[in-house]
């Protein structure tokens, strides 16, 4: 495990102190701070005035009941969440997640990983994260709407297009966001289309959002690979997950030349030697709301659908992870770079743990870290309040070529900025200094706050 700075060690003790039992969140503030001792070096007032423990500590934290009626009349009790990290640049962004799995710790993760992501966009958005221990999948849409109307009516209070803009995340997709938005126009009788974006195209939506987290990465691998003299063209890639980022992924990588050969859901993975039919398995994902294993039933002949397996086991040059946080391990980096993986792109949030990031970083392949890679989704959200603010809508074209600048722009800011801080191609490091420059920079402004 990397050394720490000395000024950065008793801090980060500090942070596994007060907030014990946070694994994931532990992890994404020492990964940062892995990067910081080459800013402190440079410039040893960063260590001043607590700026460094400000930033990990969340301005806001809140949590609250989530009480709603199934179909069959019963009453169920959830736990609702939202982390307003830091609005240093900006109103909070970022998404709600609804997943077994969501506690206070996960979504502080998210939060902190989200500030540094939202400031390399450039845009004026600070970072943070919501959800609920809610699963969705199996209920019915009444149940599913039941469930967004109660949350919203707690979350409202604490949002506003100047306050805080939440947007979609793991089990929060376009019907979600609706029913969101609905009992938010009921509750405050505003129209104020800029509280919630990743809304649909009928009351103020931006085209290329459902697309841009996919997209934005692969226009981010790709940009990786030109510093190479490659491209996607011809590449076999593997694309982790089935849901929204996993399937714009697939698309925009066919666009570019590549053969997307497998992807997953939690039960297992599916391997279509041929390349993978998008149009199926968007149907069966997007429309029918099955598992993975369907395309397999479906095909037939010459596709596979391996349960409880790892998908990194499959030979690639290609790799995205896109479904969830420390998916891809040690053992699974070793299997890819033994397989010839050339590049590594993050779709989803923190996917690869440390120990596989230092595999991949070790054998010299092209990483994209999420906080950079995955922020297409983020910037197109900012897009949308933007053309909310200026009661105005733009063309597919119009938005996807301002996602693909913004995106060329945050591999550029992330390859310079670890060339000068003496990494040249480590983009993780690159990430977290130009991330943390902006966020410090303007919290100095502010003042102590």
């Amino acid at each position: 495990m990397p050394q720490l700075d000395e000024k950065l060690e008793p801090i980060l003790a500090q942070v596994i102190h007060r907030n014990a039992g946070e694994v994931e969140f532990h992890q994404a503030v020492r990964e940062v701070f892995e990067s910081l001792g080459h800013v402190i070096a440079k410039r040893p007032d960063y260590a001043d005035e607590a700026l460094i423990e400000r930033i990990c500590e969340p301005e806001r934290q809140i949590i609250f009941r989530v009480p709603w009626t199934d179909d069959k009349g019963q009453v169920h009790i959830n736990r609702g969440f939202r982390v307003q990290f830091n609005s240093a640049l900006g109103p909070y962004k970022g998404g709600i997640r609804f997943h077994p799995s969501v506690n206070v710790g996960i979504i502080k993760f998210l939060g902190f990983e989200q500030t540094f992501k939202n400031a390399l966009t450039g845009m004026p958005i600070g970072g943070g994260k919501g959800g609920a221990d809610f699963n969705p999948r199996g209920r019915s849409d009444a149940e599913v709407m039941r469930f967004c109307q109660s949350f919203m009516t707690e979350l409202s209070r604490h949002l506003g297009e100047h306050t805080d803009v939440p947007a979609g995340d793991i089990g929060v997709g376009g019907r979600e966001i609706g029913y969101m938005f609905g009992q938010y126009k009921r509750l405050t009788n505003r129209y104020e289309a800029g509280v919630l974006t990743g809304k649909g195209l009928s009351y103020g939506g931006s085209r290329a959002r459902t697309e841009a987290t996919g997209y934005g990465n692969t226009y981010f691998v790709q940009s990786m690979l030109e510093t190479k003299g490659m491209s996607f063209d011809g590449k076999r890639c593997v694309v982790s997950g089935s849901g929204n980022v996993a399937l714009y992924t697939m698309e925009k990588i066919m666009a570019f030349g590549g053969k997307v050969v497998a992807c997953s859901d939690s039960n297992g993975y599916i391997v279509d030697e041929k390349g993978i039919d998008l149009e199926l398995i968007k149907e069966i994902k997007e429309v029918r709301r099955e598992r993975v294993s369907e395309y397999a039933r479906l095909k037939g002949a010459g596709t596979q659908y391996i349960p409880d397996g790892s998908i990194w086991d499959v030979p690639c040059d290609v790799a995205m992870p896109s479904a969830t946080q420390n998916e891809l391990t040690g053992k699974d980096a070793q299997t890819l770079v033994k397989n010839g993986v050339i590049a590594v792109g993050e779709g989803a949030n923190m996917p690869s743990t440390p120990e596989a990031i230092r595999v991949f970083q070790d054998a010299k392949v092209l990483f994209g870290p999420g906080k950079a890679a995955n922020a297409g989704g983020v910037a197109t959200s900012a897009l949308e309040m933007q053309q909310n603010a200026a009661r105005d809508s733009w063309t597919f074209e119009q938005t996807e070529a301002r996602l693909a600048t913004i995106m060329r722009n945050i591999h550029d800011t992330c390859a310079e900025t670890a060339e000068e801080f003496g990494a040249p191609g480590n983009y993780v490091m690159g990430a977290n200094i130009a991330g943390f420059v902006r966020v410090a920079e303007a919290m100095r402004a502010l003042g102590v706050i």
